[in-house]
């Protein structure tokens, strides 16, 4: 990737070898912060503002007390990981902007092994996860070695498009989106809460394509052939492909995330047409 013109985040929090917190990951509290946020909801995805404006109390849930630290000058992958955060920031502070709103940046927290997280005790064996109450990305590096050698998903720009998706995450729980599809999975069945949950991952995959294709227009980031490697990340990890290495076979009802084809084809869609609006998986037919 291109990145020498790309200036870096100032919202890394580095937490590498102090240690993590204890009890499990829980359920954060979602919401929206602003009343134009709520209404950029309304505009790109038709959701009702005053539904939205009555979900800012969420906030008062407090983020745990950990000291945070700017990552040393010197290392290269927590440079490259601030780098791919402000291009996220300058991606979707101009995408809100069209909509009349504002932009809220979440802080991405680098960590091993374990930290405390709003949402309880964050583990590496986790993966990459977003809290929605602190309005936190966290991720364990090592990661992108495991991204590597047991997914066989090697490359910058797949590395770039899990912390893209995590921060779809992010702009999900801003829009009301996440809340939103927390009421609806109250009461349901297994299979229509993991369906929810698809569906909510393939928009996330969505918004990670907008931001690809809105960041590279605009520095012309990517280099030839790197498409194919986010491309290539996202069926690594699809459902179908996990569940077939662990398990030796597919039970589709249980997937939470998307099958392969369903994560290359949502994440592919936000690539081509850098428009959130082709990035309603909610009302789609068919993922």
């Amino acid at each position: 990737m291109q990145l020498d013109d790309q200036n870096e985040s100032d919202n890394v929090e580095d937490r590498r070898g102090e240690g993590g917190g204890f009890g499990g990951l829980g359920r954060g509290s979602l919401g929206v912060g602003t009343v134009v946020v709520a209404l950029v909801a309304s505009y790109f995805f038709g959701i009702d503002p005053s539904v939205l404006l009555g979900l800012a109390s969420n906030f008062d849930n407090p983020s745990p007390q950990v000291a945070a630290h700017k990552p040393p000058a010197d290392d290269q992958m927590a440079r490259f990981v601030a780098k791919i955060l402000g291009s996220t920031e300058a991606t979707w502070e101009q995408i809100f902007r069209e909509g009349g709103a504002r932009y809220q940046a979440p802080k991405l927290v680098l960590f091993t092994g374990a930290t405390t997280t709003a949402c309880g005790t964050g583990r590496a064996a986790m993966g990459p996860f977003y809290c929605p109450s602190d309005q936190k990305v966290y991720i364990d590096l090592a990661f992108y070695r495991d991204l590597k050698e047991r997914f066989h998903a090697p490359g910058e720009f797949a590395q770039a498009y899990v912390i893209a998706h995590e921060v779809g995450h992010h702009v999900q729980n801003l829009l009301g989106i996440s809340e939103k599809m927390r009421r609806a999975q109250q009461g349901a069945s297994t299979a229509r809460i993991n369906a929810l949950s698809v569906r909510l991952e393939l928009q996330a995959d969505c918004f990670a394509g907008v931001w690809g294709n809105r960041a590279d227009a605009a520095k012309h980031i990517i280099e030839p052939g790197e498409i194919a490697q986010a491309l290539h990340a996202a069926s690594a990890i699809g459902d179908d492909r996990l569940q077939q290495q662990t398990q030796g076979r597919i039970v589709p009802e249980s997937f939470t995330h998307g099958s392969s084809e369903q994560r290359v084809r949502w994440f592919k869609r936000g690539m081509d047409t850098g428009d959130v609006r082709q990035c309603d998986t909610f009302k789609a037919a068919t993922l």
